[in-house]
């Protein structure tokens, strides 16, 4: 297939594009700043590099712009895949809502229309989060977790609402809690950083159940999806689970998985919980083989093991 994609940028993006043109697809991905160098944070420079060796890259392109549009009725498309989303801040309580849903959804029925331009109905594929409203399973009737989780609810509605109307289909992949090399800075980051310092990690929140996924499963799981959206008016949806236990005994599992890899002691200290400010229990239901998509586990391991061992280790021995 002929893919565009957005959020190309970001950590599953970078992995889903990679995987994509591994299965044979061609990819254009777009991406909102000038260049490659134009990026403010490290991690992220260095994933765009690594997806242009997989996609043709179109810089200072935004979902919605005239530029966008003008890309989408430029040429023939089998999928369009909008993995992009404003995520400015998304961890504060302020997260502007408003202004991502509009980020998020630009001209939403003018990119539809253009991506029609040249007689094709291509298929439309929004990336959802386990994180949204009403998606995923769990506790506490599964409202968003966040404004970003909300910003993500409302963006899918938006499109539910035009995609059918411009007579394409559509379907969303619902991402839970993904991990592995390239990742942001969050829970395995800080457990590896934690044990590479000889120090023992402390996990504050071990009572909540989440659904941690390597990524590169997450991928394969995503491009095999991409490969089966159905031309039919009706929705469909993927909502691939990895490891759905506690977030303490997701720390033991990478720790023991860890240890036989790095020779690190990778100590592990479990708080009492007694708030929860977010739900206690939410996971997504599809389980992934893996067999079957061609994915090892004991590699997806090595392969964590092996980046943050250069990351860390390696940077350390560079700078002395």
């Amino acid at each position: 297939m002929k893919i565009l994609f957005t959020g190309a940028s970001s950590f599953t993006g970078y992995w889903f594009v990679r995987e994509l043109a591994r299965a044979g697809h061609e990819v254009v991905a777009t991406f909102r700043q000038a260049n490659a160098h134009a990026y403010a944070d490290e991690p992220r420079r260095q994933r765009v590099g690594l997806a242009l060796e997989h996609c043709r890259g179109v810089f200072g392109c935004s979902f919605g712009d005239p530029a966008f549009v003008d890309l989408a009725s430029s040429e023939r498309w089998d999928l369009f895949c909008h993995h992009g989303a404003d995520v400015t801040d998304y961890r504060s309580p302020d997260f502007d809502v408003v202004s991502a849903l509009r980020n998020n959804t630009r001209n939403a029925a003018a990119v539809l229309e253009a991506l029609k331009a040249k007689g094709a109905r291509p298929g439309v594929l929004l990336t959802g989060s386990v994180f949204e409203n009403d998606e995923g399973a769990g506790s506490e009737g599964l409202p968003a977790f966040s404004p970003y989780g909300l910003s993500k609810g409302l963006s899918w509605q938006v499109f539910r609402y035009h995609v059918p109307r411009a007579g394409l289909a559509l379907a969303k992949f619902v991402i839970p809690n993904p991990f592995g090399p390239y990742e942001e800075a969050r829970f395995t980051a800080y457990l590896l950083k934690t044990w590479f310092a000889r120090q023992c990690a402390a996990v504050n929140t071990p009572s909540y159940v989440r659904d941690n996924i390597h990524v590169s499963l997450l991928a394969k799981a995503y491009a095999n999806f991409c490969a089966s959206i159905p031309a039919t008016r009706e929705a469909a949806r993927l909502h691939p689970s990895g490891y759905a236990e506690s977030q303490g005994a997701f720390a033991l599992r990478v720790a023991a998985e860890m240890r036989a890899r790095l020779g690190l002691a990778c100590e592990v200290s479990l708080g009492r919980q007694t708030e929860f400010a977010e739900p206690r229990v939410r996971i997504n239901t599809d389980i992934v083989d893996g067999s079957g998509l061609d994915w090892s586990e004991s590699s997806a391991w090595d392969a964590l093991a092996e980046y943050y061992d250069a990351r860390i280790r390696g940077a350390g021995a560079g700078a002395g």
